[in-house]
């Protein structure tokens, strides 16, 4: 019987010790990040066609013919300011090269270059749409419009 508390008592030990947490935090976003994400893995910076890769602590800005990674931003953009431009939550791209829709997202985003009235922050929603600080966006558009008959009865 003392064989098996003790081998029983062996195992328990074990087990515990075999429990290893690990927390890595592989990156940490910047002091200029939106506080409301600190799960993003990428930023897109319209305001300077640039996207940041929180993981790698980098820009990824187009120069020279290729996507360039670099701890700080192109010189002609050196002197923008991060805390108050506009800054696009990727919360919808986990994978290396966020830049393979640099075309959509530039699109998409267009009027928030430069502009500095709208809200500081727009984050992907998992379908694809964007919440820019607007509950509902896609419901408050819906109703305003009569569906092409102008007020007359549908027959």
């Amino acid at each position: 019987m003392k064989k098996v508390i003790l081998i029983l008592a062996v195992f328990i030990f074990s087990q515990n010790q075999a429990q290893i947490s690990v927390n890595l935090n592989l990156g940490t976003p910047p002091k200029w990040a939106p506080v409301a994400a600190p799960e993003a893995e990428y930023y897109y910076l319209p305001d300077v066609e640039s996207y940041y890769d929180v993981r790698q602590s980098q820009f990824i800005y187009y120069g020279n013919g290729r996507w360039i990674r670099s701890r700080n931003l192109p010189v002609a953009y050196r002197s923008y300011d991060l805390f108050s431009g506009h800054k696009v939550v990727l919360n919808d791209y986990h994978g290396a090269t966020p830049y393979v829709y640099f075309k959509n997202d530039k699109v998409k985003y267009y009027k928030f270059k430069g502009n500095k009235y709208r809200s500081q922050k727009v984050v992907y929603r998992e379908e694809g749409n964007y919440d820019d600080n607007h509950e509902n966006f896609k419901e408050q558009k819906q109703g305003k419009h009569d569906n092409g008959n102008h007020g007359r009865k549908n027959k």
